[in-house]
């Protein structure tokens, strides 16, 4: 049997073929794709950055909804490769049940997002209601869920973001402060307000300084992304007075066991959020899967508003429309 899937070619392109499905490993299953969420690991890992774990698929892809092939049932699945496609294989452990009320296009851009939040603010910061944490990029996939949940959680929520008009956005997603990035002296403001005791970083390098001095005591910095570089110049001797952690975390390459956990809190904590609507994940756009090309450049220009869907499965060709901003049920 062969599948349609998106291949990385050698100048860092991405090419539809037509390749053997994949044989599911002991304690894996089948599941037959119906969409796939785009993520910033996908377009690192197309541009020769980022290198699937050993042993994953060479395929693109962290993050599928669809049906197991053995049972039918409608699932979501977290993966380390190879959700560019008509069929993933993929360990039993590793999926969930799509939330009630949630249509398997929509659900497909969940799991991945839902999982680097708890996993990085509740299981590795420990954020406590009370708290004060900053969200780097309130925005994109993973700001905008970052941000409903560490509300939920009883979290005061600053953020940033990269135009005037999405200030407005991160408000009414629940951030109580908003700042435009891009002409916001953000440690000043972050200062005003008075600190922070967790700060959620994808930009990395060139902001770990002032980062730092934006902690509060017992302040907990989590670095999950490097979009301002890779090394940066720690103040060691103030992150020491103020008692401050920094986390370094990738959720792509831990073993089955870690995700399993991450998964079981994931689904606890959020899936009754999504349920009951408290917890929205919007959808920017959607494209089908010959055309992830586009889908990278929407996240690669920036100012979108949650995820990026790819449809993979025939059912949808019908319903697609690059265009829509909410999720279809």
């Amino acid at each position: 049997m062969t599948m349609r899937a998106m291949t990385i070619t050698e100048d860092h392109r991405l090419e539809l073929a037509e390749l053997p499905e994949p044989v599911p490993a002991p304690g894996e299953v089948l599941v037959d794709v119906v969409a796939a969420g785009v993520n910033r690991a996908d377009l690192a890992q197309t541009a020769g950055q980022y290198p699937p774990p050993p042993g994953a698929s060479e395929l693109p892809g962290l993050e599928v909804s669809g049906h197991r092939r053995d049972t039918g049932e409608p699932v979501v699945a977290l993966l380390a490769g190879g959700g560019y496609a008509e069929v993933v294989a993929v360990h039993e452990d590793l999926l969930l049940p799509v939330p009630d009320g949630m249509g398997l296009v929509e659900a497909a851009g969940v799991v991945e997002v839902a999982a680097t939040v708890i996993s990085n603010l509740v299981l590795e910061a420990g954020l406590r209601e009370g708290e004060t944490i900053l969200i780097q990029g309130g925005t994109g996939g993973i700001g905008s869920a970052a941000i409903q949940i560490a509300r939920h959680l009883g979290a005061r929520v600053l953020t940033t973001v990269g135009s005037d008009e999405a200030v407005a956005t991160a408000r009414e997603l629940g951030a109580d402060l908003a700042w435009n990035r891009r002409t916001t002296d953000l440690l000043a403001a972050v200062r005003e307000a008075g600190g922070v005791d967790v700060i959620l970083d994808v930009v990395g390098g060139q902001a770990l300084p002032d980062h730092v001095r934006m902690l509060r005591e017992n302040g907990r910095l989590v670095i999950i992304g490097t979009l301002g570089g890779a090394s940066g110049e720690l103040p060691i001797g103030l992150l020491m007075s103020r008692r401050g952690r920094i986390i370094g975390t990738t959720l792509r390459s831990r073993p089955v066991e870690m995700k399993r956990g991450i998964l079981e809190a994931t689904k606890h904590l959020v899936w009754p959020l999504l349920a009951s609507g408290e917890l929205r994940i919007p959808i920017q756009a959607r494209f089908p899967l010959e055309r992830a090309e586009e889908a990278h450049a929407v996240l690669r220009e920036g100012g979108h508003l949650g995820k990026v869907i790819l449809e993979v499965g025939t059912a949808q060709a019908s319903s697609f429309s690059s265009t829509s901003t909410v999720p279809s049920s």
